[in-house]
């Protein structure tokens, strides 16, 4: 086909495209004349019902022209809405952690040397003092061996004593020999009397006994367990907390712990240590708290409910149904002065029945909860149950929306 015929028809195409769409579209004949067509060719083209209709006068139309202007003055109408105060949350004040408590001190008592079990001084569950005895080892062969000392020790000095009387009549090395000899007899004393000291076994703290194992008659090694002695005075109570409280928890702070077992007691302690570095397998932190134990009612291994408090931080808090989302992210729909405003908002932590939020939300303003999905920016909007009434918007009534 040649070109000009191309031409011409899609020239008739496009001016058969406008004709229906003039036709058919009401406010078309608007539309021409605000593009500069000249009046001759809109009154040719447009209409009967439109010809004469001029932009912006929706009452002079008919038809389909009519129900258009229509909509175009309810599209200013102001939006009926719910809406909620933005209120003051707080994040981070508070902490709760499980831990488990220890003796504040704690011995297993052990044997220095081997031997066999002469005697055991004490019983299971006794309270021992710091330095008493609480078993001893068979000792005769010790004992001989420091009375042996002793003689010896004796002699050398009777022979020191005379060769210093006699200095005139001896050789200086004599004397001198004299006086080694007594010096090393002194240090097989003091090793004699070691060694028959460590066959009493002695409590080097001060605190209650666990259960006994072992009998007299038991030959026992230096890894051999006598018993185990903790002093729970006082509890060691060692519990993990998250990373972000890292910054905020501090030696001397106070803190409450329950024991798991003893629901309803409560005790009152502090931080006695926080660790030097984070646990990289869990992300928390290892802090010790220490709590008192006046009257013996808790025990080593048992667990405690740890909680702390904080300042925390504080963010707004809006209705769950406020929040929305859209190609940028999250954020609610604000009424200021009657008019929807976009607050863009970071969600910082999910209640039941509020959300915080990280956002340019003062407490009181107020947020739109329901009636969201008309409101647009900077469209009017009118609040449910607002004693000042509606304030139609060019003309038209506030639209409904749940």
């Amino acid at each position: 086909m040649a070109f000009w015929k191309q031409l011409t028809l899609s020239f008739l195409a496009v001016a058969a495209g406008i004709l229906l769409w003039v036709w058919f579209v009401p406010g078309a004949d608007g539309v021409l004349r605000r593009i500069g067509m000249p009046e001759g060719v809109v009154a040719l083209v447009a209409p009967a019902g439109q010809e004469g209709a001029t932009p912006g006068e929706p009452g002079q139309a008919t038809g389909q022209g009519q129900a258009n202007g229509n909509r175009r003055a309810g599209a200013g109408a102001a939006t009926l809405v719910v809406v909620q105060p933005v209120a003051i949350g707080t994040v981070n004040d508070r902490l709760t952690a499980l831990g488990t408590g220890d003796a504040i001190q704690s011995v297993t008592v052990m044997p220095q040397v081997s031997g066999m079990l002469a005697e055991i001084a004490i019983n299971s569950g006794d309270r021992v003092e710091k330095g008493q005895v609480i078993a001893r080892l068979e000792s005769e062969e010790q004992r001989i061996a420091r009375d042996q000392a002793q003689v010896a020790l004796k002699s050398a000095t009777e022979k020191n004593q005379l060769y210093t009387n006699l200095r005139s009549a001896v050789s200086r090395i004599d004397a001198f020999d004299a006086a080694i000899a007594l010096e090393a007899a002194e240090l097989a004393l003091a090793s004699a009397e070691l060694e028959f000291s460590r066959r009493a076994i002695i409590a080097p703290i001060g605190g209650v006994a666990g259960i006994v194992t072992v009998n007299p008659g038991d030959n026992v090694t230096s890894s051999t367990a006598i018993a185990t002695l903790d002093d729970r005075s006082e509890l060691l109570v060692d519990f993990w907390v998250p990373e972000r409280f890292a910054p905020v928890i501090k030696v001397g702070q106070p803190l409450t712990a329950t024991p798991v077992a003893r629901p309803g007691k409560l005790y009152e302690g502090t931080v006695e240590a926080v660790d030097n570095r984070i646990d990289e397998a869990s992300r928390t932190l290892r802090i010790r708290a220490r709590i008192p134990n006046e009257n013996d009612d808790l025990r080593a291994g048992m667990a405690f409910t740890v909680q702390m408090s904080f300042d925390g931080e504080r963010y707004p808090a809006v209705d769950p149904l406020s929040v929305q989302w859209d190609s940028d992210g999250s954020f609610v729909w604000r009424v200021t002065d009657g008019k929807a405003e976009k607050v863009a908002v970071r969600i910082v932590q999910r209640n039941p029945d509020a959300v915080l939020v990280e956002a340019q939300l003062a407490e009181g303003e107020r947020v739109v909860t329901e009636g969201i999905q008309r409101v647009r920016a900077g469209r009017p909007v009118q609040i449910l149950g607002d004693e000042a009434g509606a304030t139609p918007a060019e003309g038209g009534q506030p639209v409904a929306s749940r």
